[in-house]
């Protein structure tokens, strides 16, 4: 009895020892579980943290490219469109034409955008701007800050894709540095019978990326069309293009009308120099079976422009405070560029601008009171060239500027052509 008894105890012992022990297992499996379930709780708040950041991140897009060049004159110091003019005593140089930045933070239907030049000159500011799509048709967009004037082809055609390593004499006079201090309004329908079509236009500074110097603001804007022809491997782009303005003339000073090559009208009573131009634009794109895709692209662009007396022109970047002379001008550009298999292009292209259509060769400079010099003078310019893509990041680009100018025998300096071409050679790289 008592060895039953014994038994009995130390069975009973034992089965409270062994609860004792699944209860202390439960409980510490208990915790483990719980401290897993924080930690995993922490890990998931981790990557929505690290998701977050990601997808912030994603909307940032940065780019960039620059252009390091060989340039070479036919004579020291000359003035020139190819990349600006040559200081004295030098007909060769090297220098970073372009040293581009570009910061995107794009979030779907609302963009910033800020971009800076740096080269051996210093640091400028090229792009600054916001873009807002509405978001129900996205057709509608408005924009604001510095950005390029909507005017034409050439000059919303990035300087990194372009073929010539310059764009046109006309548009560096009319529009230099490309871009303006404004806001615009753009409409891109995405679909139906107007899809083809497209309008940016808006109000500017006038003056470039400077101050503003006046009340007065600007319109410019181009109405756009697409016609794509996919089946013939064959598009069809253009647009005609205005740019309404006025310039302001300094207190006591004059508008002088040059106009005649014989005598120069003055105003005085206006305070204001028009400043209008219409342009015409067109792009072919065509794909051949045996030679391969080439591009052939025209402007042509009429109009009033105030200027100084000796300078071809050049649009005001600053408050004016001499006289006006205010010419009707004309100018134009063709340009061909044929594909040469997949890493090579040749490019042919002429430009022509007439800072004053009224007057021509001798009759400029001929009679003092016609307010008629060096400003007055015709240029036209033959580019050749050579593309290579040595890879999707480098391009190297052979060009040679052939430069002419209107001569008159009565403007010292410019009784013949002047020599005045340049080679360029230049490596780009783009990111």
């Amino acid at each position: 009895m008592k060895k039953v008894l014994t038994l009995l105890i130390v069975l009973v012992s034992f089965a409270s020892h062994t609860n004792a022990q699944e209860d202390t297992t439960y409980t510490r499996l208990k915790e483990k579980i719980e401290e897993v379930k924080g930690a995993l709780e922490g890990l998931n708040e981790t990557y929505l943290e690290t998701k977050t950041t990601v997808d912030a991140l994603k909307k940032i897009k940065l780019s960039g490219y620059i252009q390091t060049q060989f340039q070479s004159a036919d004579v020291d110091g000359i003035t020139s469109f190819s990349g600006g003019n040559f200081n004295a005593g030098m007909h060769n140089r090297l220098m970073i034409r372009r040293g581009r930045l570009k910061i995107t933070y794009d979030n779907d239907i609302t963009n910033y955008v800020l971009q800076i030049d740096a080269t051996e000159k210093g640091l400028g500011l090229k792009d600054a701007y916001i873009l807002f799509i509405e978001p129900w048709m996205k057709t509608f967009a408005l924009k604001a800050g510095v950005f390029d004037r909507p005017f034409g082809f050439e000059i919303s055609y990035s300087s990194s894709n372009r073929e010539s390593p310059e764009r046109s004499r006309l548009f560096q006079t009319l529009f230099p540095g490309e871009r303006d201090l404004g806001m615009s309004l753009e409409i891109a329908p995405k679909s139906g019978a107007l899809s083809m079509f497209n309008f940016k236009g808006g109000l500017f500074a006038g003056n470039g990326v400077n101050p503003e110097v006046d009340n007065q603001k600007d319109f410019i804007g181009r109405l756009g069309f697409q016609l794509p022809f996919t089946e013939e491997n064959f598009e069809i782009d253009g647009g005609i293009s205005t740019y309404m303005g006025k310039v302001k003339l300094a207190s006591g000073k004059s508008i002088f009308t040059v106009s005649s090559p014989t005598l120069a009208a003055a105003t005085t009573s206006e305070a204001w120099a028009d400043r209008s131009y219409l342009g015409l634009d067109a792009q072919v794109y065509y794909s051949l079976p045996l030679l391969g895709g080439f591009t052939l692209r025209g402007e042509l662009i009429n109009g009033k422009q105030p200027g100084g007396s000796s300078t071809s022109s050049s649009s005001p970047t600053a408050l004016q405070t001499g006289d006006l002379y205010l010419r009707n001008f004309t100018g134009y550009y063709l340009m061909y560029v044929q594909n040469l298999g997949e890493k090579n292009q040749l490019v042919v292209k002429y430009d022509s601008y007439d800072p004053n259509s009224d007057v021509s060769g001798d009759q400029i400079g001929q009679v003092a009171a016609a307010k008629l010099s060096a400003g007055d003078l015709k240029y036209s310019t033959l580019g050749l060239g050579l593309v290579h893509y040595w890879d999707d990041n480098i391009k190297f680009t052979f060009y040679y500027d052939s430069v002419s100018n209107e001569t008159s025998k009565n403007l010292a300096g410019f009784t013949e052509n002047l020599k005045d071409n340049v080679f360029t050679f230049r490596i780009q790289y783009k990111f």
